[in-house]
């Protein structure tokens, strides 16, 4: 299945690595312009020069999730430049493993500011640029919204809002035309979260083996999801929490919060 996303601005709001930038790289390569944001300056040109490099049209803008203004001058910028935007993804987050009572109330903080209100301060800022009707709002969620793990209940408590997020919006934005949607990536090979998350040979290892398909995800399995969710395929498709994860959430995430939380225990004791 072939698509064509030419004509479309797609923005990817913390798309400059990991699995977000492999989203960016999906539409770039069926012919979307596409804009980029993250923190650093120095990752956003890497971004904009790689996806000219597969022939798509691109900017970038440096903007903090949390910084409002700055994500609503950002956006403007992409507007000017671009136009109404057809396709818009969430996908800023923050994520260390850490036990309750081993966690500061501002590593806690954090957390939430990042994944929760920043996707608040994304949707919010863009609204007036989307197309309307027919915008496709993507928030990239996270099993932790819907399955409780040790060591993670910082990033369980701000992505089970992020999901309730997507669900309200999509219940206020529905009237003009514009679908909110989630995409949860599970275990996912080469990002930052699964050297975060599985960081000994030990645990990349258990987690494979706990996917029901026997494989870690590629960044393009998540882009391939938002791309359906951005194309006419999924015109009646919105408030929905989509895995996309091998089957990974249905029982295999146990195993891991368990290991993790062995591990961030171990650590703790100083690596008895």
């Amino acid at each position: 299945m072939n698509l064509d996303c030419g004509g479309m601005t797609v923005v990817v709001v913390g798309g400059t690595s990991g699995i977000n930038r492999g989203i960016a790289e999906s539409f770039a390569k069926c012919g979307a312009r596409v804009a980029v944001a993250s923190r650093s300056q120095e990752k956003v040109d890497d971004t904009v020069e790689g996806l000219t490099a597969l022939g798509a049209e691109a900017m970038g803008f440096v903007a903090d999730v949390r910084d409002l203004q700055a994500i609503k001058n950002g956006l403007a910028n992409v507007a000017q430049a671009f136009g109404e935007f057809d396709v818009l993804i969430s996908g800023a987050a923050g994520n260390f493993p850490a036990l309750a009572n081993g966690m500061s109330a501002n590593g806690f903080k954090a957390v939430v500011d990042i994944d929760l209100l920043g996707t608040f301060h994304v949707l919010q800022s863009a609204y007036e640029h989307l197309k309307k009707p027919g915008a496709s709002v993507i928030n990239i969620s996270a099993p932790q919204a819907f399955l409780p793990m040790v060591a993670q209940s910082h990033v369980c408590a701000a992505k089970a809002g992020v999901d309730m997020i997507t669900r309200t919006f999509a219940m206020e934005w529905g009237p003009v035309g514009v679908r909110v949607n989630s995409v949860v990536p599970g275990p996912i090979d080469g990002t930052e979260g699964m050297r975060r998350l599985a960081p000994t040979q030990e645990l990349l290892t258990l987690t494979t083996h706990s996917v029901p398909l026997r494989r870690l995800g590629r960044a393009e399995d998540v882009g391939n999801l938002c791309l359906f969710l951005s194309s006419p395929m999924a015109s009646y498709v919105s408030g929905a929490i989509i895995p996309v994860d091998g089957g990974w959430s249905l029982a295999g995430a146990a195993s891991m919060s368990a290991t993790l939380g062995d591990l961030v225990m171990q650590m703790a004791d100083g690596g008895q």
